[in-house]
Parts: structure tokens; C-alpha cells; sequence
């Protein structure tokens, strides 16, 4: 009997072996699939002594002890277009290796390839022949995908190529249930941001007629109406009316009459949304409010409303502030710096703003944090502690983590090709063997963002500490083009003027005859040179070029710029005419710049000395007919800047207090300049003048991410005399317009004011002596890449001009309004178009100046 029951488990044995040991990975149905299996599912292995039995899914992993076989081969099935040899490597099964039976190694071959997403289904088994194994392999290919399609009203070419940007769909990808469905929400998505947020998506697929194994997608959408937000409610709020919590939601707005804020809800901005209602309520001393709930549903197929209960809780005050842990900066310091003192309304948002902790850290703001980690404590943290007292009182005790001070161990520059790295470094504040300083830092990222050559939204340090006392700052750059060619034209005193420019950013003198430097210019050294033309033919033509060396000897920040100007205007109007009267101006001027130390780092100095010739022969248009005047004028120019980029500033103000000089010659030339006898060309051989300009600006971001920017901006100037006879016919104001029309003769300065023609706010012929001109604009930007820049804008603006001081006044203005949009191109530079409405009359004039169109080139507004 023993002998009969072994004869039938020997028998049994291998057949178990055989028929247990296939699995399969249990995977949902998927729809995309082939309908047929790439490889039959009966077909035998090769060189086996027995047919195999159709895989069963249902079939268990062989149970029992594990057994150490050989791989002799390996059988994969299935393959059509895919390498063999590359979905076999992928398995980590190699004939001659030996594997153990049973054991999870079937189901690690098993998820090894479906980790691939080349299958969509996947079949592993193996064959047993005494101590050698035969592994069976059986796979089902999905499709690829040839083409992403998309059908349905509001979809153009546009849109698709937008969808396809955002999905980051791909052809040659392969075709899943996954893939799908997880397009087709990101699609819902993307049509719910443009607020249709019952968008319906299917999805066709197709065999491609021409490539095997190949489907096209076509994403079928049906956007239907937009729904917008019809209603925001709040429950709970007894403090604050609801009007008022609507305001500290930035950017989700119920419908209303003001367009200009938009009802579309964007899930992202909600949430920011919530935060900023707590911060209000935190800031106003609501230190517990909490949001309970929040709902969103629809009230009918256009509106939306959402719904949010809240719990206000108790308004806190500050009790007692102790400091601990502070020994480099004594309490009575840290207590003054930081303003808020016993008594005062528990203001979360300020209390963190001022001690730069957590998200209100703002490395361009002074806080506590900075004042440390402008004294190299680079690792210090300050962490506020609160404690209950009661039911309205909060005790802060204000823990300091000082640390230890940073020094700056090495300084890395990476990404720069075209500008040398001795003119990078030289910009740089931040120097190894000096304390880590934060404040130097930012002062180093707006100087290289003031450099032009890198792209500015990018200029970010890397800091390393690589010891206790010592930290790496790594300073990787994105390069940019700064050289411009500008061609622009205009119309102005009855003709058309053309002109052309050329500015090159980054050139090197001393490499001018260095062999191979041309490419196509010596560069490198951050020396500017521009020459400029312009002309309409015979009867005007100028000529100018300057060069700035920003660094005079390479040493120290001094700069130095030399430019030279030629113009000349005749009555030759064609060009078989010899002109007999003519007006030709000759200049040259040379100046120097120093950044300065003191009051701070952000001060510069300039001063310039220049000579003016106007030569004038037969000349009717003019104070005087004949002879040559003559300009000899000093200038000076202080400055201070910390506007954080010169192409979309962000943050920052800058300040500029000029004055230009000349020798007063009628206190010491002899000449009675109140004799009305005396010739033109003698009272004005030697011009004398002083002109006086002030100019400011200001920027404010409006919003977290800083992208809307306000900005503001006064100005005003004035050219005075020191004989009221010998008032200067020269370098006065022409206010009105935004000059790019017309050319430029006698030295004058072009305010532009949009609203106004060319000169409409000069109330004489002779210009204007003195000015004054605000500014207020709304930005926003549409794109910020280094290959451009392109920004909206809506201003108001106000101005006048005055024919002398006395009539001068800074309330006296004529106002416009309007909006534009610039655009920055490196190649071209800055050009923009701007519509403007004056609402007051030109000088001289009754109606209103009325709408206006101007263009721009460079940055005059």
C-alpha cells in the first residue's frame, strides 16, 4: 500500500509543477488594450518534452519548499515592435543563472515589467526539466500613441498648443486607462481655471492608418457655459461684515460691476485666499479665529457660491515680551527694533514681519532676523513663544538661536560664457574671508541684475555652509543678449526723419587687438559703445556716439564716458541743391561716476564737463541769424538707487538731484546785455545758464508673488539765469507728447507726457524754463523670459510747463489717463504703446486734448 501511494505522488509531483507555477498580475481590465493577444495563448515552448497548459489566472504560485534550478532559457512571447533584448535585460533573468522555485522571484519579474507601461498584460510561468528551468514569458503590447487631438468649440490652434504645454503630452508615449483619465481631468482643469468648470471630456481612439501599433487620441470637449462666482457668504463673523472679509480675498471675487476684477475661481487662489482671511483676522488680534468650513456649490448652470463658517474667538493683547538666548545684542536693542511694546493689539503679521520669521521673512526688509544675519549669524533663528493669561492676554517670550558667525569661504560663478569673470566678481559685495552678510547680498543681485547680461527673474545665490564657521555662495547665471539695434522714424516739423542705432553692452577695448577676439566684437569687459544716426535725407542729418568704461582701470567702480554729437539742418532739400543756410550743432562731453560709501552703498556721483557749438548762417527760425554759440557747462548728478531690475522692478525707489552749470560771463565780459542794440550774435557768443532737475520713482508690489507693481513717480526742472537779459535760448524743456517725432536742434529736453501732442503743454514757441510732471502706473506682467518681456499697463498722469520760476506751480497739472503695454526685446531694447486721454487743454488751446496715441522707445515714462 506505502509502495502504491508513492507511484502516485511521483506521478502527481511533476504535473503540479508544471500547471501551478504560472501567475499573473491581478490588474484591472484595461480598456485601451488590444482587443486579440499578441501571442497565442496555447503556443509551446520550444525543446520541452511536454505542451504546455494555457495560462490561468486564477492559477496559485507553486507552494512548498523552494528549490535552487538553473535558467537554460528564456521564451518571451508576445513581441512585435519592441526589442526582445531589451524587454528580456529589463526582466533580470540570464540562462545560465539560477533561481529559486518557488519564491517571489516571478512576481519581481512580474512588476519589472509592468513598472515599464509598455504592457498591457503580463503572463510569467516557467518550464522544469530536472534541475533546469525554461522561464515563459507572455506579454501583450500596448499601443503608442501617434498624434494628441482635440475637437470641440473654443479649442483652437491656440488653446491646443496651450493644453499641450500644460499636459506635457508627447508622442511615442504609450496608451493607458492611466494616461487617460489622468489628461482628461488635468483638461477639466485647465477649462475650470478659464471658469467652465462643467466642462465634459470623452476621448476617441483610433488606429493610425499608417503606422502599426499606433492609435491617435482625440480629446472630444464640450466646454459649455461659464460659471463664475455668484456669491461669497461668511457664517459666524460678528466683528467684520462680510463686505469687509471679501476685501482680503486678492483674487477670488464675486461677480459685481467692477470688470476688473475677475469671478473665475481658481482652486489654488482660494486656498491662498483662506490663509489671507486668517492673516487679517490674526493681524487684528483674533488670534484663535479659525475657518470651520467651506463649501462650494453651484446655484445654477452660470453661478457658483461658496459658503465658509468661521469662529472669531476672542480679540488678544500683548501682556509681557521677554528676549531669550540674545547675548551679541543687548534687550533694550532688540525690544526698540522691534516696536511692539505692552498694551498694544495682538498683530501676528507684524510681530513675524518683524522679527523675519516664517513666511513674512523678507530679506529686503530690516527685521531682527536680518539685523543677525547681517553680522554673519548666518544659522540664527528667532522663534516666538506664546502664552495664554486669561481670556484676552498673551505673554511672548521671543527665543533667540544665535549660533555661531559665517565667513565667506569660496565664491563661485558658473554660467557665463560672454562676460568675463574678473568683471563679474568685481560687482560682487559678497567676498570670501568677509562675515556673511545678507543686506550685501541683496545688494549684489541688483548688481548684477543692473549689469543687462543676465536674465534678471533668475539671479538667485546658492548658499552652502561647508563647516561650522564657513559657507560657499555660488552664484549660477543665465546669460542674455544686451546689444541692441534699434531703426525707428518719426514726423515732425513737416517731414519724415528716420534713424538707426547700434549699442553694444559687453565690449573689451584692450582685446581690440587681441587675434581671434572678433566674434563678432572684442567683449567681455562690460564697456559700452552705441553710435546713432538719423536723417531724412539732405535737409537734417546727426550724428552721436558714446563710450562708458564702468570700471576706469578695472580697480575700482569709477566710471568714465565720453560721447561726441553732430547735427546739422540746411534748406538743400534734395540732394542737387547746395544749401545756403544752415544750423549745425558740434558737441562733446566727458564725464566720471563714483559709487559711494556714505550715507549708504546705494548712492553714486557723477560729474560731467561738456562744450556746445551752435553755428547758424542765414538762419530766419531762430533768436539769432548768424554767428556761433558757444556752451561750456559743468554737471553734476547725485543718485541712489535700490530698485531690485531696470526691465520689470518689482520693489525699490530711486532718486536723482541734478544740477548743470555754466560760467555767469556777464558778471566780467564788460557787455550791457540791457542795451537793445546789442547784436544776437555777440549777447549770445557765451551762453550762461544753471538748470536744476529732480527725479523720483517708487515701486510697490500689490500682491504675494510681487507680479502687479505700482508705481510712482515726480519730477520737476528748471533753467535759470543770472542776468535777466542773457536768459539762455538753449537747453530748455519741451513738455507734451513722447518724442519720437521730429529731431532735436537746440539742446533741449523732451518730457513726455502721454495725453498731449508733441510741445502741447510749452505754453511759448521758446519751450518751456521750467516743469513739473506725476506719474502713477499699474503693472502686470504677460511674460518675463530672457528672450522677452512684455508687461501691461494703466496709468494716470499729470503735468505742466512754465515760461518762468514765478509762474511756476506743483499743483498746477494737466491730467490724462490711458493704458499700454511694453515690450522688451535684448535685441531691439524696450518699445511700447500707450493710448492716452488728456482731460484739460493744451497751452493756449480751449478743448481738451482728448485721445492719443504714442509709441516709446528705450524708457522714457
Amino acid at each position: 500500500m506505502n509502495r502504491l501511494r508513492k507511484i502516485c505522488l511521483a506521478i502527481a509531483a511533476p504535473l503540479f509543477c508544471v500547471s501551478g507555477i504560472f501567475a499573473q498580475e491581478k490588474n484591472p481590465a484595461d480598456t485601451t488594450a488590444v482587443t486579440t493577444p499578441a501571442a497565442p495563448q496555447d503556443a509551446a515552448s520550444d525543446d520541452t518534452e511536454e505542451t504546455l497548459p494555457p495560462f490561468d489566472e486564477k492559477a496559485p504560485i507553486m507552494k512548498g519548499k523552494p528549490k535552487r534550478y538553473f535558467i537554460r532559457k528564456i521564451n518571451l512571447r508576445g513581441i512585435e515592435y519592441l526589442n526582445k533584448t531589451v524587454v528580456q535585460a529589463s526582466t533580470g533573468l540570464v540562462p545560465g543563472d539560477s533561481i529559486y522555485l518557488p519564491s517571489e522571484n516571478i512576481a519581481d519579474v512580474i512588476a519589472k515589467l509592468w513598472n515599464q507601461r509598455l504592457f498591457a498584460d503580463v503572463k510569467v510561468g516557467a518550464t522544469i526539466d530536472g534541475d533546469s528551468v525554461d522561464m515563459e514569458i507572455s506579454v501583450r503590447e500596448r499601443p503608442r500613441v501617434y498624434r494628441w487631438l482635440f475637437e470641440g468649440e473654443g479649442v483652437g490652434k491656440g488653446r491646443q498648443k496651450d493644453i499641450i504645454e500644460k499636459l506635457q503630452l508627447k508622442t511615442g508615449g504609450e496608451l493607458s486607462d492611466y494616461v487617460i483619465d489622468k489628461n482628461t481631468k488635468l483638461i477639466k482643469k485647465y477649462f475650470a481655471e478659464k471658469a467652465f468648470r462643467n466642462a465634459e471630456v470623452s476621448v476617441r481612439i483610433e488606429n493610425d492608418p499608417v503606422i502599426q501599433n499606433a492609435v491617435n487620441v482625440t480629446f472630444v470637449i464640450d466646454r459649455k457655459r461659464k460659471v463664475k462666482i455668484g456669491k461669497i457668504n461668511f457664517h459666524g463673523n460678528e466683528q467684520f461684515k462680510d463686505k469687509r472679509l471679501r476685501r482680503t480675498f486678492k483674487k477670488t471675487h464675486q461677480k459685481s460691476i467692477n470688470f476688473f476684477k475677475s469671478s473665475k475661481l481658481k482652486e489654488d487662489d482660494y486656498e491662498t485666499d483662506k490663509e489671507n482671511l486668517i492673516d487679517f483676522y490674526n493681524s487684528k488680534g483674533y488670534r484663535n479665529f479659525t475657518i470651520l468650513s467651506d463649501s462650494i456649490y453651484p446655484i445654477n448652470d452660470r453661478r457658483l457660491g461658496i459658503d465658509l463658517s468661521v469662529s472669531e474667538g476672542n480679540k488678544y493683547y500683548i501682556r509681557n515680551i521677554t528676549w531669550v538666548g540674545n547675548s551679541v545684542y543687548p534687550t533694550s536693542d532688540l525690544q526698540r527694533m522691534f516696536g511692539v511694546k505692552s498694551g498694544d493689539t495682538y498683530d501676528k503679521k507684524t510681530i513675524n514681519k518683524r522679527l523675519g520669521y516664517g513666511k513674512e521673512d523678507n530679506p529686503e526688509d530690516m527685521s531682527i532676523k536680518s539685523l543677525y544675519q547681517n553680522n554673519g549669524y548666518l544659522m540664527s533663528q528667532i522663534e516666538p513663544a506664546e502664552i495664554i493669561i486669561g481670556a484676552d492676554s498673551i505673554d511672548m517670550e521671543m527665543k533667540i538661536f544665535e549660533g555661531k558667525q559665517f565667513s565667506i569661504n569660496n565664491v563661485g560663478i558658473s554660467g557665463n560664457m560672454r562676460v568675463n569673470d574678473e568683471v563679474i566678481r568685481r560687482e560682487l559685495y559678497t567676498l570670501p574671508g568677509e562675515l556673511y552678510n545678507r543686506a550685501l547680498l541683496m545688494q549684489t543681485i541688483r548688481q548684477l541684475a543692473g549689469m543687462g547680461h543676465f536674465d534678471q527673474e533668475k539671479i538667485m545665490p546658492d548658499i552652502k555652509p561647508v563647516s561650522n564657521e564657513l559657507v560657499d555662495i555660488n552664484w549660477p547665471l543665465e546669460e542674455q543678449a544686451s546689444d541692441q539695434f534699434n531703426i525707428a522714424g518719426g514726423w515732425g516739423s513737416g517731414t519724415f526723419v528716420g534713424s538707426v542705432g547700434i549699442t553694444l553692452n559687453n565690449l573689451s577695448v584692450r582685446n581690440f587687438f587681441k587675434k581671434g577676439a572678433w566674434r563678432p566684437y572684442p567683449m567681455g569687459q562690460n564697456q559700452k559703445f552705441s553710435i546713432s544716426a538719423q536723417t531724412n535725407g539732405t535737409y537734417y542729418k546727426a550724428l552721436a556716439m558714446s563710450f562708458t568704461d564702468p570700471w576706469l582701470g578695472g580697480r575700482k567702480p569709477n566710471s568714465f564716458t565720453l560721447s561726441v554729437h553732430l547735427s546739422e539742418q540746411n534748406n538743400a532739400y534734395y540732394f542737387w541743391q547746395t544749401s545756403t543756410q544752415h544750423f549745425r550743432t558740434t558737441g562733446v562731453a566727458a564725464g566720471l561716476g563714483k559709487r559711494l560709501r556714505w550715507p549708504d552703498p546705494n548712492f553714486s556721483f557723477y560729474a560731467e564737463a561738456s562744450y556746445e557749438r551752435y553755428a547758424l548762417k542765414n538762419w530766419d527760425y531762430f533768436v539769432m541769424k548768424n554767428g556761433a554759440a558757444n556752451t561750456l557747462a559743468l554737471k553734476f548728478v547725485l543718485s541712489r538707487s535700490t530698485v531690485s531690475q531696470p526691465i520689470y522692478p518689482r520693489s525699490g525707489s530711486e532718486f536723482t538731484v541734478s544740477v548743470q552749470l555754466t560760467p555767469p560771463y556777464s558778471l566780467w565780459d564788460g557787455k550791457d546785455y540791457a542795451d537793445a542794440n546789442l547784436p544776437d550774435e555777440e549777447r549770445y557768443h557765451w551762453i550762461e545758464y544753471h538748470k536744476w532737475q529732480l527725479k523720483s520713482k517708487w515701486f510697490f508690489p500689490l500682491t504675494n508673488n510681487q507680479n502687479l507693481v505700482l508705481m510712482a513717480a515726480a519730477e520737476m526742472g528748471y533753467l535759470g539765469h543770472y542776468n535777466k537779459n542773457k536768459v539762455s535760448p538753449f537747453e530748455r524743456f519741451e513738455v507734451g507728447g513722447d518724442g519720437m517725432s521730429g529731431y532735436n536742434m537746440y539742446g533741449i529736453d523732451i518730457i513726455a507726457v502721454r495725453g498731449y501732442e508733441e510741445g502741447a503743454l510749452d505754453p511759448s514757441n521758446n519751450y518751456s524754463v521750467a516743469y513739473n510732471k506725476y506719474t502713477m502706473e499699474l503693472r502686470y506682467p504677460v511674460i518675463l523670459k530672457p528672450s522677452s518681456q512684455i508687461y501691461v499697463l494703466g496709468f494716470l498722469e499729470g503735468a505742466n510747463a512754465f515760461d518762468s520760476w514765478k509762474q511756476f506751480s506743483p499743483f498746477k497739472i494737466k491730467r490724462a489717463a490711458g493704458f499700454g503695454v511694453r515690450l522688451y526685446l535684448p535685441v531691439v531694447g524696450m518699445l511700447g504703446i500707450d493710448w492716452g486721454y488728456g482731460f484739460d487743454a493744451p497751452a493756449n488751446q480751449t478743448g481738451k486734448s482728448g485721445s492719443q496715441i504714442h509709441f516709446m522707445m528705450g524708457q522714457q515714462f
